[in-house]
């Protein structure tokens, strides 16, 4: 989870769900702050999506190990990995993606409201996940079929 603050001093959350084997962003929920039920609908609307995992990797904050949560999870039958306090490289992906976040676009806004961040930030999702080339996947975006259809569209054009 991110912090970050708009221009009245007021603390804004952003919670980062990703997709682990194709490190795509799946989502970006931005609030005042999170609790347990914000993280479950997340959650929840990511499986309607895309499907239930076999499991879920997350912090070891409250938001993620409320009773709530690991309750909902096991009724469907997804088992909880929590990565230890102080172990960021177990959580490679997001930290990576977090810090770009911050490099690209936190730094160097200045969010005036909640909606402003909102929209700003899930601007900058979409192009990350959509068109920047990921030295990692061979440089390819994390969606490349966003990507291959804007190409084909653009053959088919010219």
């Amino acid at each position: 989870m991110a912090l970050i603050r708009t221009t009245n001093g007021r603390a804004l959350c952003i919670l980062v769900i990703m997709d682990e084997y194709t490190q795509e962003c799946l989502s970006m929920y931005v609030a005042r702050s999170i609790k347990h039920q914000d993280v479950l609908d997340q959650i929840y609307e990511m499986f309607l999506s895309r499907g239930i995992p076999e499991h879920i990797r997350s912090d070891n904050t409250p938001e993620f190990t409320a009773k709530p949560i690991r309750k909902g999870l096991e009724n469907l039958g997804v088992k909880t990995l929590y990565i230890e306090p102080g172990s960021p490289w177990e959580k490679g992906y997001v930290e990576s993606f977090i810090g770009k976040l911050r490099d690209e676009l936190l730094n160097g806004e200045i969010f005036d409201t909640l909606l402003e961040a909102r929209v700003l930030i899930e601007r900058w999702r979409k192009e990350y996940k959509r068109c920047r080339p990921h030295s990692s996947l061979g440089y390819k975006p994390p969606a490349p079929e966003a990507y291959e259809i804007k190409n084909l569209t653009q053959q088919v054009v010219q």
